[in-house]
């Protein structure tokens, strides 16, 4: 150093550290870390440009044409007390570095890597460090300057994403009110209650993956989807409040329908009229709730189930009862049968009428189905008797027997009279008085054939 330089005094340093004196670094990178990847390190002939050090230890940075003092390094030797300021240099270079490949590779935040340029560009200006320092600082202002145009489209972007966020909680706000503005006494609340849940779950994955909203825009939207909500819910509440007391009038109704049926399970076959009754009553007594009709029904089927079971029980004894009466009815059809052979109609009449009156001795038969089928067989041979009356009758009436007699000499009249004109004619050579006289002639005949003349 010349005369002049060593005569400029020495400003105070803080004193080294206490712990072991840093050794020079390795001049070959870790293999995991790419070549290309690396940030040069200052070679030989870079620190002997940038740095010196003095006798006394001090060790001073070249910035432009000025020498600017960094530090001292008493202990060691002028190598290594430039390569301990060096090693501070090439560590502020590396995250320079870092920084100019982050940008490069795009993915990062340009806002985010603005403010860990400004960061950098802070800690390079006056560092105590050995090295182009004016040159770092120079690639920071280029990177920051490229920063900030990328900074001005993130933004961009960033209001962009805000306005769409903004747009779609608005939509997802809108349905809800549309759901809050419907005729709620109308609806169906499962579905309502489902549809409300999707748009809740929606503005929550809104809230958690989506950008982030101004508080005032966000709160004015949350209020509107949290009033229509809570509509919702209201009308929810309402709806099932009455709906509980609805259940509870009818699952007391009911109760005293189950009771009423159980006390008539002494009366038996008799007590299926009053329970045909109290069903009536319970199918218009509403919805007691899923669970509460089906337990309450249970055990009303059961007391009906009760008085059927006497009833098939009575009806089995009865049938039991009806099978000879069934066999005595079988016969006497058999019997009947001899009243359609019989071609005296008096005679036949009282052969019928005392099988009627057998069967009637018979008495009532069941089941009911087995005594209407015996009965229309009876009814058949019944009505086939009365039809022969009827002809019978209409045949010897003595009204029709004379007024059929009184025709009869009419006709006998009236055709001695045509043979006589007839015969007049076919001597006179008329053939016309002729034809008319036979034709008329042969009409009388035809009715008095009918009369039985």
């Amino acid at each position: 150093m010349s005369a002049t330089e060593s005569s400029k005094p020495t400003p105070p340093v803080p004193a080294p550290p206490a712990v072991p004196l840093p050794r020079k670094m390795p001049a070959a990178a870790p293999a995991a870390t790419p070549a290309a990847a690396q940030p040069p390190v200052s070679t030989p002939e870079e620190i002997q440009k940038w740095g010196r050090v003095s006798d006394d230890g001090t060790v001073e940075v070249r910035e432009g044409d000025d020498w600017r003092v960094v530090g001292q390094y008493p202990d060691g030797t002028p190598e290594e007390a430039l390569a301990y300021f060096v090693r501070k240099f090439d560590d502020i270079a590396f995250k320079v570095h870092a920084l100019e490949q982050r940008h490069q590779a795009g993915g990062a935040s340009a806002g985010d890597l603005a403010k860990q340029a400004a960061h950098v560009l802070a800690e390079a200006t006056d560092a105590a460090a050995v090295g182009d320092l004016a040159g770092l600082r120079d690639r920071l202002n280029a990177l920051t300057a490229s920063l900030s145009e990328a900074t001005a489209q993130e933004a961009q972007q960033a209001k962009e994403l805000v306005d769409k966020a903004i747009a779609e909680r608005t939509a997802l706000v809108e349905k809800a009110e549309a759901i809050a503005a419907r005729d709620l006494s109308k609806v169906q609340w499962k579905q309502v209650t489902a549809e409300l849940g999707e748009l809740f779950d929606q503005w929550q994955a809104h809230q958690q993956t989506g950008p982030r909203l101004s508080k005032g825009v966000s709160q004015q939207l949350w209020k509107r989807f949290r009033d229509a909500r809570a509509v919702v819910d209201k009308q929810r509440r309402a709806f099932y409040s009455e709906l509980d007391d609805a259940h509870k009038a009818a699952r007391d109704a009911k109760t005293r329908l189950v009771e009423r049926a159980e006390a008539l399970a002494p009366r038996g076959v008799d007590g299926i009229p009053a329970y045909r009754t109290l069903l009536d009553e319970w199918k218009t007594s509403g919805r007691a709730g899923r669970k509460a009709d089906d337990a309450l029904w249970a055990r009303f089927k059961a007391a009906g189930d009760a008085l059927y079971s006497a009833r098939a029980e009575q009806a089995a004894a009865e049938e039991a009862d009806s099978a000879p009466k069934i066999e005595a009815r079988q016969a006497l059809l058999e019997e009947a049968k001899a009243v359609a052979d019989e071609p005296n109609i008096k005679r036949a009449r009282a052969l019928l009428t005392g099988i009627q009156r057998r069967w009637d001795e018979i008495g009532r038969i069941f089941p009911r189905d087995k005594e209407r089928a015996l009965d229309d067989r009876l009814r058949v041979i019944e009505q086939a008797l009365k039809a022969r009356e009827e002809v019978d009758w209409k045949k010897n009436n003595p009204e029709t027997k004379a007024r059929a007699n009184d025709m009869s000499s009419q006709l006998v009249e009236a055709i001695e009279k045509l043979e006589a004109e007839l015969a007049a004619a076919e001597k006179a050579g008329d053939k016309k008085a002729a034809k008319a006289a036979a034709d008329a002639l042969e009409a009388r005949r035809a009715w008095l054939s009918a009369l039985g003349g």
